[in-house]
């Protein structure tokens, strides 16, 4: 068979050529002996690609010992380790769930596409973007010869509706119907503020500035920064709450798990649908939208160091430009 790939030399540097297309690239050495080898590698792997395959993994246990024995857990709990403690703790029961049963214990040397697809068959979002970016781990530090699947042959898995922000009316339910003083203030805080729940369960008397007027607190997710102004309805929440400490000490000790719980339960009894507590977050960024609030003092309130996360917070929104004046 002819091969696909020769040498050729441009002065002192050698090049290889593709006899197929034609397409001229560098081997970056001036080495005749060393371009000869690299081409010859590149002719064995486009004829024989499962030959070169077992090749590289060779080469990379004789590299790398714990190659022999590395499975995917590794790669999981690596992963994991990135982020803040809540996103660890969401990564973590991702990778808790039975699709990733498939692959927990498999060696990466020895992981094959239809491995992959056996985990993709759920067709969950979440399974999918977390299978990505555990690959792209694996090969990017070296643990992997090269992708399992290329990322543009995943599947595309059905996404599922998005939570939604809450309306007013919907949110006037839930505090009427609420009748723990201490939730149905949170709910109440988490309207006029935006915060992500974790964020305003954290939140202590001394966040709030009453003589200036100023409510700051760091994200925990991202520590960014957030500032805004408070309000008379934020005043009259803060009358009755503690003047020290943590203003929802109970819900805190709850913990995000309980909190959620919580929340869907008063929903169901509502019968409401399609909304969390993170839906207060999209409430504040639409509101804030229509109300006419520069983008750069929302993103300021509600943390965001990303307008495009803004913009997609808030897209629901239906602030309308007004017409210039004249004709």
């Amino acid at each position: 068979m002819k091969p696909r790939f020769r040498v050729y030399q441009r002065g002192n540097k050698f090049y290889k050529r593709d006899t197929q297309t034609n397409v001229r690239t560098s081997l970056g050495t001036s080495c005749r002996k060393a371009a000869q080898k690299l081409v010859d590698a590149e002719n064995q792997s486009h004829e024989s690609p499962a030959l070169s395959y077992e090749l590289a993994k060779a080469y990379l246990t004789s590299s790398d010992p714990l190659a022999k024995t590395r499975t995917w857990s590794d790669v999981m709990e690596e992963y994991a380790r990135k982020g803040a403690p809540q996103t660890q703790d969401r990564k973590r029961r991702v990778f808790a769930m039975r699709e990733f049963d498939f692959i927990r214990g498999k060696l990466l040397i020895s992981t094959v596409a239809e491995d992959f697809f056996a985990v993709l068959r759920s067709e969950k979002v979440s399974v999918n973007v977390y299978l990505v970016q555990l690959q792209n781990l694996a090969v990017d530090v070296g643990w992997l010869p090269r992708p399992v699947i290329p990322r543009r042959s995943f599947p595309v898995p059905k996404k599922k509706r998005k939570i939604r922000a809450i309306t007013r009316e919907e949110h006037g339910r839930v505090i009427a119907a609420e009748k723990d003083v201490e939730r149905r203030l949170f709910y109440s805080l988490l309207w006029e503020i935006g915060a992500s729940q974790s964020d305003a369960a954290r939140l202590r008397a001394e966040n709030f500035d009453l003589t200036k007027g100023l409510l700051m607190f760091e994200r925990s997710k991202t520590e960014q920064l957030c500032r805004m102004q408070i309000s008379d309805a934020m005043r009259a929440i803060l009358a009755q709450l503690p003047k020290e400490g943590l203003l929802f000490p109970g819900i805190q000790n709850g913990g995000h798990n309980f909190r959620a719980s919580e929340f869907r339960r008063r929903l169901r009894l509502l019968k409401i649908k399609g909304l969390s507590l993170h839906s207060y977050r999209y409430a504040w960024a639409e509101r804030a939208a229509e109300a006419g609030i520069p983008e750069r003092l929302a993103m300021a309130a509600l943390g965001h160091g990303s307008k495009a996360v803004h913009r997609a917070y808030a897209r629901a929104s239906q602030a309308v430009c007004p017409a210039l004046p004249g004709g």
